[in-house]
Protein backbone atom coordinates (compact mmCIF):
# COMPACT_ATOMS: atom_id res chain seq x y z
CA UNK A 1 0.00 0.00 0.00
CA UNK A 2 3.02 2.01 0.89
CA UNK A 3 4.51 1.70 -2.59
CA UNK A 4 0.95 2.22 -4.32
CA UNK A 5 0.78 5.76 -2.72
CA UNK A 6 4.55 6.76 -3.31
CA UNK A 7 3.38 5.83 -7.20
CA UNK A 8 0.34 8.64 -7.01
CA UNK A 9 2.38 11.06 -5.14
CA UNK A 10 0.76 11.01 -2.16
CA UNK A 11 3.71 11.49 0.07
CA UNK A 12 4.55 14.93 -2.11
CA UNK A 13 0.76 15.82 -0.82
CA UNK A 14 1.52 15.32 2.99
CA UNK A 15 4.80 16.95 2.35
CA UNK A 16 3.58 20.12 1.06
CA UNK A 17 0.60 20.22 3.27
CA UNK A 18 2.81 20.44 6.45
CA UNK A 19 1.76 16.95 7.64
CA UNK A 20 5.41 15.31 7.29
CA UNK A 21 6.90 18.20 9.28
CA UNK A 22 4.27 18.33 11.84
CA UNK A 23 5.05 14.96 12.35
CA UNK A 24 8.57 15.40 12.57
CA UNK A 25 8.21 18.05 14.64
CA UNK A 26 6.40 15.44 17.30
CA UNK A 27 9.75 13.12 16.70
CA UNK A 28 8.04 10.41 14.61
CA UNK A 29 10.50 9.15 12.56
CA UNK A 30 7.85 7.77 9.85
CA UNK A 31 5.80 10.14 7.38
CA UNK A 32 2.19 10.12 7.19
CA UNK A 33 2.37 7.75 3.81
CA UNK A 34 4.14 5.00 5.69
CA UNK A 35 0.89 5.07 8.37
CA UNK A 36 -1.29 4.73 6.18
CA UNK A 37 0.74 1.66 4.92
CA UNK A 38 0.71 0.64 8.66
CA UNK A 39 -3.39 1.19 8.79
CA UNK A 40 -3.30 -0.90 5.68
CA UNK A 41 -1.60 -3.88 6.91
CA UNK A 42 -3.14 -4.22 10.33
CA UNK A 43 -6.18 -3.61 8.29
CA UNK A 44 -5.47 -6.91 6.34
CA UNK A 45 -4.35 -8.54 9.81
CA UNK A 46 -7.49 -7.36 11.60
CA UNK A 47 -9.80 -8.96 8.68
CA UNK A 48 -8.02 -12.36 8.86
CA UNK A 49 -8.37 -12.67 12.46
CA UNK A 50 -11.98 -11.72 12.26
CA UNK A 51 -12.48 -14.78 9.47
CA UNK A 52 -10.75 -16.85 11.87
CA UNK A 53 -12.42 -15.96 15.05
CA UNK A 54 -15.88 -15.74 13.04
CA UNK A 55 -15.17 -19.11 11.88
CA UNK A 56 -13.90 -20.74 15.81
CA UNK A 57 -17.70 -19.36 16.69
CA UNK A 58 -16.07 -17.01 18.81
CA UNK A 59 -18.75 -14.12 18.57
CA UNK A 60 -17.53 -11.79 21.55
CA UNK A 61 -14.63 -11.36 19.93
CA UNK A 62 -15.55 -10.94 16.44
CA UNK A 63 -17.99 -8.48 16.84
CA UNK A 64 -15.14 -6.80 18.94
CA UNK A 65 -12.96 -6.68 15.83
CA UNK A 66 -15.78 -6.08 13.08
CA UNK A 67 -16.24 -2.66 15.30
CA UNK A 68 -12.63 -1.81 15.07
CA UNK A 69 -12.14 -3.22 11.38
CA UNK A 70 -15.07 -0.56 10.36
CA UNK A 71 -13.42 2.09 12.44
CA UNK A 72 -10.18 1.92 10.31
CA UNK A 73 -12.11 3.35 6.89
CA UNK A 74 -12.88 6.06 9.23
CA UNK A 75 -9.36 6.80 9.80
CA UNK A 76 -8.12 6.72 6.32
CA UNK A 77 -10.74 9.42 5.32
CA UNK A 78 -9.71 11.90 8.59
CA UNK A 79 -5.85 11.03 7.48
CA UNK A 80 -7.12 12.10 3.57
CA UNK A 81 -9.20 14.81 4.97
CA UNK A 82 -6.23 16.32 6.97
CA UNK A 83 -3.65 15.99 4.24
CA UNK A 84 -6.05 17.86 1.51
CA UNK A 85 -7.14 20.35 4.21
CA UNK A 86 -3.59 21.37 5.63
CA UNK A 87 -2.66 21.57 1.70
CA UNK A 88 -5.43 24.15 0.72
CA UNK A 89 -5.12 25.79 3.77
CA UNK A 90 -1.52 26.63 3.29
CA UNK A 91 -2.75 27.53 -0.44
CA UNK A 92 -5.05 30.15 0.74
CA UNK A 93 -2.93 31.74 3.53
CA UNK A 94 -0.03 31.43 0.91
CA UNK A 95 -3.04 33.38 -1.74
CA UNK A 96 -4.34 36.03 1.66
CA UNK A 97 -0.76 37.09 1.80
CA UNK A 98 0.00 37.85 -1.42
CA UNK A 99 -3.15 39.48 -2.37
CA UNK A 100 -2.24 41.55 1.10
CA UNK A 101 0.77 42.60 0.01
CA UNK A 102 0.36 43.40 -3.15
CA UNK A 103 -2.02 45.99 -2.00
CA UNK A 104 0.17 47.03 0.30
CA UNK A 105 -1.19 46.45 3.35
CA UNK A 106 1.67 45.94 6.06
CA UNK A 107 0.27 42.94 8.22
CA UNK A 108 -0.06 40.92 4.69
CA UNK A 109 2.18 37.78 6.33
CA UNK A 110 -0.22 38.01 9.83
CA UNK A 111 -3.32 37.77 7.72
CA UNK A 112 -2.24 35.28 5.79
CA UNK A 113 -1.38 33.33 8.98
CA UNK A 114 -5.15 33.24 10.38
CA UNK A 115 -6.73 32.66 7.31
CA UNK A 116 -4.33 29.16 7.30
CA UNK A 117 -4.90 28.68 10.62
CA UNK A 118 -8.42 29.33 10.78
CA UNK A 119 -9.09 26.99 7.41
CA UNK A 120 -7.28 24.41 9.64
CA UNK A 121 -9.62 25.14 12.70
CA UNK A 122 -12.45 23.30 10.65
CA UNK A 123 -10.21 20.88 8.77
CA UNK A 124 -9.53 19.56 11.79
CA UNK A 125 -13.24 19.67 13.55
CA UNK A 126 -13.67 17.87 9.97
CA UNK A 127 -11.39 15.20 10.40
CA UNK A 128 -12.36 14.69 14.26
CA UNK A 129 -15.99 14.28 13.27
CA UNK A 130 -15.11 11.57 10.25
CA UNK A 131 -13.49 9.33 13.26
CA UNK A 132 -16.39 10.22 15.75
CA UNK A 133 -14.27 11.88 18.67
CA UNK A 134 -16.22 14.06 20.56
CA UNK A 135 -19.07 14.29 18.78
CA UNK A 136 -21.55 17.07 19.76
CA UNK A 137 -19.19 18.72 22.73
CA UNK A 138 -16.34 19.08 20.15
CA UNK A 139 -18.49 21.27 17.77
CA UNK A 140 -20.47 23.22 20.74
CA UNK A 141 -16.96 23.66 22.48
CA UNK A 142 -15.65 25.25 19.50
CA UNK A 143 -18.76 27.43 18.87
CA UNK A 144 -18.67 28.60 22.72
CA UNK A 145 -14.70 29.37 21.93
CA UNK A 146 -15.67 31.47 18.57
CA UNK A 147 -18.27 33.13 20.05
CA UNK A 148 -15.76 34.19 23.24
CA UNK A 149 -13.54 35.64 20.70
CA UNK A 150 -15.63 37.18 18.45
CA UNK A 151 -17.05 38.82 21.18
CA UNK A 152 -14.00 39.99 23.22
CA UNK A 153 -12.71 41.60 19.70
CA UNK A 154 -15.83 43.70 19.48
CA UNK A 155 -15.51 44.41 22.46
CA UNK A 156 -11.66 45.62 22.31
CA UNK A 157 -12.15 47.66 19.10
CA UNK A 158 -15.63 48.93 20.63
CA UNK A 159 -14.74 50.21 24.05
CA UNK A 160 -11.22 50.42 24.83
CA UNK A 161 -9.37 50.68 21.22
CA UNK A 162 -11.01 53.01 19.17
CA UNK A 163 -8.29 55.04 18.03
CA UNK A 164 -5.62 52.75 17.71
CA UNK A 165 -8.34 50.86 15.84
CA UNK A 166 -9.01 53.81 13.61
CA UNK A 167 -5.23 54.27 13.29
CA UNK A 168 -4.86 50.28 11.88
CA UNK A 169 -7.87 51.12 9.11
CA UNK A 170 -6.62 54.60 8.60
CA UNK A 171 -2.93 52.43 8.06
CA UNK A 172 -4.49 49.32 6.21
CA UNK A 173 -7.05 52.14 4.56
CA UNK A 174 -5.74 55.66 3.96
CA UNK A 175 -8.76 57.71 3.43
CA UNK A 176 -9.16 59.49 0.00
CA UNK A 177 -8.23 62.79 2.31
CA UNK A 178 -5.19 61.74 4.00
CA UNK A 179 -4.04 60.76 0.44
CA UNK A 180 -5.10 64.32 -1.19
CA UNK A 181 -3.37 65.93 1.82
CA UNK A 182 0.04 63.59 0.91
CA UNK A 183 -0.20 64.58 -3.04
CA UNK A 184 -1.02 68.49 -2.20
CA UNK A 185 2.13 68.19 0.17
CA UNK A 186 3.95 66.52 -2.80
CA UNK A 187 3.07 69.52 -5.17
CA UNK A 188 3.99 72.40 -2.52
CA UNK A 189 7.75 70.54 -2.80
Amino acid sequence: MTKGLRAINFNILTERSGMDGFLKQGGVQSDTTDIVGILCYWLVILAALLIAFNGLGLTYITDLLSRIVWFVPNVFVAILVLAFGSYFARFIGDAVATYCRNVQMQDAAFLGKVAQYAIMVFVTLIALDQIQVGGDIVRQSFLVILAGIVFSLALAFGLGGKNWAAERIEQWWPSDKKVADEADQSAER
